[in-house]
């Protein structure tokens, strides 16, 4: 990548940031032309974030110089970064919902709201999107969400865009229609910072890649230099467990002489119906299938948080269907949930308090008092074992990277020593350092003879870590598939219904 800030649209050099004793940045150097898509990837706390906000002049740096078009430029402030044709698009929306799109994206200018109404049409028109202007924001889907804020961003004639995890939220179509958009903003000469963890997405759709580690460019250059084994190694620390070696300890189980430690007969709920599967002791089940086949509203109505219309749950044989969650709990089945922010996390109670939250009602309590000592005992044995990056045990839970918060989730759902454990894709939304480690949390549980339900949209996840598949569409089972034959090729297929349904 070049360093010269002549030959580039974009150069940063040297660039340095601490917070206190904490050193955040230490002397990096990043470069995008014009139409070049550079793929920023690294763990939570590499210091991806504080890069973007010195680019976006929302935070000064200690040390350095940034570069637009061969001229130094001082981004100090938001608006002198809008001035320098910089704008980034945040991981979440920022819409006013009552607001039509217009008023969205015009807001802020000093134009007349009839020439930008033009000038927003010439620009839609010349990139071949469409949008109605005049939908209101509340009704939009999160892909036309981060359009609009790309829109935001071409209206002001930003020359560079900042991507944040654009496609975090989206759909398998919206994510075809959003490579398309990253396409046709290339075609238009934009250079794009396009931060992601999923790794397919580099080879898909960038030009170039940088690997951020602990505050440092440690890899980068154009992404036919790379495979994804290769980033995989640069993002993982020294002593992180690689996924091969997980892959190559992945044994054989055989469940002909098992009995089922849970298992659903004809199961029907919202959203889904007659879903029948058997998971055995130690066994990795998968459940794949596209958003909204209905897989989480199955998990939800297991543990006891929805209705359940017919059918029955069995654990260890015994009939636990429609009882609370409480009851679940004590039974034996525990759950990572999709959303850790909404469900997952008291995000201002300590790790400790987090961790050991699912025992409240068994032997952590006395009469009215938490014993502090046993709780702490159990949470500093997670951290230790789950490798969780904390000061102390009595630090928010808030406080924490998402790896590190999913680590505490995960936690919780383990202290209870569950026969069933079901993750809802227990790695959304966290980097490739921190998804290692999960990957070794569930391979151990295997080891341990603990059933695993694993829903996943994440393809390549499934086929690493499962030892049997079954794929949901439109609320039923229509595929199973074990071994080798868990593949992307029939993934995909049975996901979008290309096979016979069996129920």
């Amino acid at each position: 990548m070049q360093s010269d800030g002549k030959q580039k649209l974009l150069v940063v050099k040297g660039t340095t940031k601490a917070f206190g004793q904490n050193r955040v940045l230490k002397g990096v150097d990043i470069a995008v032309d014009r139409g070049e898509v550079l793929a920023l990837i690294g763990g939570n706390g590499a210091g991806k974030s504080t890069l973007m906000k010195i680019i976006m002049g929302i935070y000064q740096p200690d040390g350095g110089q940034i570069f637009i078009d061969g001229k130094q430029v001082q981004m100090t402030n938001p608006t002198a970064a809008l001035t320098a044709g910089v704008y980034m698009v945040p991981q979440e929306p920022m819409l006013f919902p009552n607001m039509n799109v217009l008023e969205n994206i015009t807001m802020g200018f000093r134009e007349s709201t009839l020439s930008l109404k033009n000038r927003l049409i010439k620009i839609m028109s010349e990139i071949g999107w469409e949008m109605d202007l005049s939908r209101k924001a509340s009704t939009l889907s999160i892909a036309e969400q981060t359009l609009v804020e790309i829109l935001r961003g071409l209206l002001r004639d930003s020359k560079i865009l900042i991507l944040d995890e654009p496609t975090s939220a989206l759909t398998f179509d919206e994510v075809e229609a959003f490579f398309k958009v990253v396409k046709d903003l290339k075609a238009r000469g934009i250079g794009i910072i396009y931060i992601t963890h999923r790794l397919a997405e580099v080879f898909d759709i960038a030009t170039h890649v940088a690997i951020m580690r602990d505050g440092q460019i440690t890899l980068e250059g154009p992404v036919e230099n790379f495979t994804r084994e290769m980033l995989v190694q640069g993002l993982l620390p020294p002593d992180a467990t690689n996924e091969k070696e997980l892959k190559s300890n992945n044994k054989k189980i055989d469940y002909t002489h098992l009995k089922p430690v849970f298992e659903l007969q004809n199961l029907s709920g919202y959203g889904f119906q007659n879903i029948s599967l058997k998971v055995y002791p130690g066994e990795i089940l998968g459940i794949a299938g596209v958003v909204g086949a209905g897989r989480t509203e199955l998990v939800s109505t297991i543990f006891g948080r929805d209705k359940v219309l017919s059918g029955k749950v069995l654990l260890d044989g015994k009939d636990v269907t429609g009882k609370q969650t409480r009851d679940i709990l004590s039974a034996g089945i525990n759950y990572v949930p999709e959303d850790r922010h909404l469900h997952g996390l008291f995000k201002i109670s300590s790790i400790a308090a987090n961790t050991t939250s699912a025992l409240l009602k068994d032997s952590l309590t006395g009469k009215f008092l938490l014993n502090k000592k046993c709780e702490n005992q159990i949470s500093d044995k997670y951290i230790a074992d789950f490798r969780i990056k904390t000061m102390s045990h009595d630090e928010m839970a808030g406080s924490l990277s998402g790896g590190n918060q999913q680590k505490v989730v995960i936690s919780r759902a383990l202290s209870t020593k569950p026969k069933l454990v079901i993750m809802d894709e227990p790695t959304r939304g966290i980097d490739a350092a921190a998804r290692g480690d999960v990957y070794s949390i569930i391979h151990h549980l295997r080891e341990e003879g603990v059933a695993v339900l694993l829903v996943s949209s994440d393809m390549e996840e499934i086929m690493e870590l499962c030892d049997r598949t079954v794929t949901v569409f439109q609320g039923h089972i229509n595929g199973e598939f074990i071994g080798d034959e868990i593949n992307q090729d029939n993934l995909t297929a049975a996901s979008f219904g290309l096979v016979k349904s069996e129920s």
